[in-house]
């Protein structure tokens, strides 16, 4: 048999296109930005659609927050700095922006080799085969030290390590996000996996050391989680296994306590999606009554313009 049976057509009911509800509007397009235009200018540009919406709602909630004395509490993996983005942090660091900042342990040691040296990132192909990937002795003694100050003291690992870099007689120290943080007094907490970083294999290092700091941190960490309230906002920029699930914890332990901390934007910043960071801050934040934000995109793009937006809006 060639022919079958066809649905009749003719009873199709129809609208009309004005009354249509529609997801795009030309009152959302975007415009020529016109020469030697200032940073809102060039935003203000950006279709209100999609990813130039988003960055849009990233500034405002930002603004927002420190101008309501809530937290901006910025989260950022080892990336961040590798791609040069450290004079932006410490610049929202040094306007009160940011209230508090953590990294992981690869976030640290490329913060700690930019202050002593200027430069960081080794090549692990090059290095790796002959054995001596992660064996700068700089790097790892400063750290591993600051790790047993850390237990000495009783106090975190970020503010060990961060205090360790602003007291050192490294070479570039105004370009450490660790020590920006230690001279603005504000929390700088270092999230440590054990194994997973290059001081762990020096003979220096101190596991019992690392791990105490590392969760005092934690502790550190989480106690800026209660503060967040309604309007304050949490970011992570390129971690995607250590920082979101340091916030999983934090949140958890933090409504286990009783504190009411709903109503806060969480943000994830990064070049591709991740399966934990779209849950820690993005979904989270909607679960507990507010807002999340995933702004996917190159970092070195990125976060110069949200910083840029916000200093302009601020000033």
């Amino acid at each position: 048999m060639d022919h079958y049976e066809e649905l009749n057509l003719e009873a199709v009911s129809t609208e009309s296109l004005a009354e249509r509800p529609s997801n795009v509007h030309i009152r959302d397009f975007g415009s020529v930005c016109p020469p030697q235009a200032n940073v809102g200018s060039f935003l203000d540009s950006l279709p209100d659609i999609l990813a130039g919406r988003d960055i849009k709602r990233i500034i405002a909630a930002i603004v927002s927050a420190h101008q309501c004395d809530l937290p901006v509490i910025f989260c950022y993996g080892a990336h961040v700095v590798k791609v040069g983005l450290a004079p932006v942090v410490i610049e929202l660091i040094k306007r009160g922006v940011l209230t508090s900042i953590a990294t992981n342990g690869a976030g640290a040691i490329h913060d700690v080799e930019i202050a002593l040296a200027g430069q960081t990132s080794e090549d692990v192909a090059a290095a790796l085969p002959g054995g001596r990937f992660g064996m700068a002795e700089e790097t790892s003694e400063l750290i591993n030290a600051a790790a047993r100050q850390a237990y000495q003291e009783e106090i975190g690992l970020g503010t060990a390590t961060a205090r360790r870099i602003a007291n050192s007689d490294g070479e570039h120290i105004e370009l450490s996000i660790l020590a920006a943080a230690y001279q603005q007094q504000i929390p700088a907490t270092i999230h440590v996996a054990l194994g997973t970083d290059i001081n762990h294999m020096h003979p220096s290092a101190d596991g019992a050391a690392i791990g105490a700091g590392s969760l005092r941190d934690f502790r550190i960490f989480a106690r800026q989680v209660t503060k967040l309230g309604d309007g304050g906002v949490i970011i992570v920029a390129g971690s995607a296994v250590i920082l979101p699930l340091i916030i999983e914890k934090s949140l958890a332990v933090v409504r286990n306590l009783g504190y009411e901390i709903g109503g806060f934007t969480g943000v994830n910043l990064d070049f591709i999606k991740q399966y934990r960071s779209a849950l820690n801050p993005v979904a989270r934040a909607g679960e507990f009554g507010g807002e999340g934000i995933t702004l996917i995109g190159h970092h070195e793009i990125n976060i110069p313009l949200i910083a840029a937006g916000v200093i302009e809006k601020l000033s």
